[in-house]
């Protein structure tokens, strides 16, 4: 062929030998990646985290997501390719400042017209790439920024097993002024009644040890005194745990909000916009935004003690209530946690893709500053994220006006639906006499079919016990409802 060049060869051309070859190690490379995932998710089973097993799910359906997107440009390459739009049309908008750095072989159809291609076969094959890139970059970007902060909130173990120390006991008869706790110390200065003073102020705080030890002590107690018996030796930082895993399934899924976002990030990459002075700083700067939100949350709830008496007796008590977050709705914070993460993962990506395909000093980073920008930003973003701002969000955000579900373990969970369900089998037995009378024969009919004896009591033990797998610390917290479940059933049937 002219200039040298060669045509590649089609399947029809190609060995079979070679195809069975890659079709072999194609096939084998995905039952390993699925195996793999299937022994995470029996890893995750043995521990009981439902919550991560849910987590997996959602990583497997983005995953397939991905891919079938992936599908759709492949099958998709050729009618794309034939969609055929003027020459100044496509020209326009690109992200070179010259049109000469890069041309593929425009179909047919489009030259005899003297037009272009909306999107090349080899644009489509090239885009491809960034989807695989993103799918690594978002999953692996979710689970480092989950681990920083799980290391982060590592040492609120050993605070959680002092609470449990006599040492740590409440004495109700001491009493002391609000700002002489260390809570109060903290959070009451000089510039805690001036909102222009005080977000400063909680700007600054969330890089200097954003969650002390009073912040952790006092929002605990406030915490149990809202929802728990005073002295209730329930773990706060299993129930953090707990939400904190669940949150993880949300921030692994992608909203097409998000999604929409993205597409505008990708318009704007054209030259002319200088995209790269301005886009990588939108997670930053939300992110930020945040950080002193959570911060100023918790300066507001030590106002609002203080406020409502300027003596302590005991410990400083501080009231969860929605009003103190934005719109009155804490699950906000979590939504701009998941959009920035997405977006943060989405540059990266776009950064680590073009640099692979047209390499660092393509027109896409043809400024040294956008590549420092682009990488300084997102590593950034990634650690400031993890380190800092998962901590302070996994705990300001329990202190809304209602507790959430993970509140209960797993077991326990389990026993008050055995409850539920036993409860609602009396009810129907007492509201339809006849026809539980027909299940009941049925029962022992086929109890006896199985060669099984029937144990009969009153039907009021159907409320007498919950089954628990094993003990559980959260589990003496359901014992009073259940006492006075039975004890309303008890006055009904007399």
């Amino acid at each position: 062929m002219a200039g040298g060049e060669e045509t590649a060869n089609t399947l029809e051309a190609t060995p079979t030998w070679a195809v069975a070859t890659v079709v072999f190690v194609l096939i084998v490379i995905s039952i390993i990646i699925e195996y793999l995932l299937h022994l995470l998710h029996k890893y995750f089973h043995r521990l009981k985290r439902k919550s991560l097993i849910q987590a997996l799910d959602k990583i497997k359906s983005e995953l397939m997501l991905l891919g079938f997107i992936s599908l759709l440009l492949t099958v998709g390459q050729k009618p794309i390719a034939n969609i055929c739009i003027p020459k100044s049309v496509g020209e326009s908008f690109l992200p070179c400042e010259s049109s000469t750095f890069g041309h593929a072989v425009e179909e047919t159809k489009c030259s005899d017209q003297g037009k272009v291609s909306l999107m090349s076969r080899e644009g489509a094959y090239e885009l491809q790439y960034l989807i695989f890139v993103l799918a690594m970059f978002h999953v692996s970007s979710c689970v480092l920024t989950f681990a920083l902060g799980m290391a982060k909130m590592k040492r609120w173990e050993s605070w959680e097993a002092e609470t449990r120390t006599l040492e740590f006991s409440y004495d109700p008869r001491r009493f002391q002024l609000t700002y002489q706790t260390s809570f109060g110390k903290r959070h009451l200065k000089c510039w805690s009644d001036n909102r222009l003073l005080r977000w400063p102020a909680s700007f600054v705080r969330q890089f200097f040890n954003s969650v002390s030890k009073s912040d952790y002590f006092t929002l605990r107690h406030g915490f149990i005194m809202a929802h728990f018996a005073e002295g209730s030796h329930f773990n706060f930082q299993k129930y953090i745990r707990r939400n904190l895993e669940k949150d993880f399934g949300v921030v692994m899924g992608i909203s097409w909000w998000i999604w929409l976002f993205s597409v505008f990030v990708i318009f704007f990459n054209a030259h002319g916009f200088y995209n790269y002075l301005w886009v990588p700083f939108i997670p930053l700067v939300m992110l930020l935004l945040v950080g002193t939100k959570l911060q100023g949350i918790i300066t507001k709830m030590c106002l609002d003690s203080h406020d409502k008496s300027h003596v302590v007796r005991g410990t400083l008590l501080v009231k969860p209530s929605n009003h103190f977050f934005w719109f009155n709705w804490p699950q906000l914070l979590l939504h701009l946690l998941h959009f920035i993460l997405f977006q943060n993962s989405f540059q990266l990506a776009f950064f680590i893709w073009t640099w692979y395909k047209f390499g660092l000093r393509s027109c896409f980073h043809h400024e040294t500053e956008d590549i420092v920008i682009r990488l300084g930003m997102g590593v950034i973003v990634q650690i400031l994220c993890g380190y800092v701002t998962l901590p302070l969000y996994a705990l300001v955000t329990q202190m809304g006006t209602t507790m959430r579900k993970a509140v209960f373990t797993a077991n326990v969970v389990k026993g008050l639906k055995k409850w539920r369900a036993k409860a609602r089998k009396n009810l129907a037995l007492r509201n339809h006499p006849h026809s539980a009378r027909l299940s009941l024969d049925a029962s022992l009919e086929t109890s006896l079919s199985l060669g099984t004896s029937p144990s009969l009591s009153g039907h009021d033990a159907s409320f007498s016990t919950v089954d628990f797998d094993r003990p559980s610390d959260d589990a003496e917290y359901v014992a009073l409802e259940i006492r006075e479940a039975q004890k309303a059933q008890g006055e009904t049937s007399t």
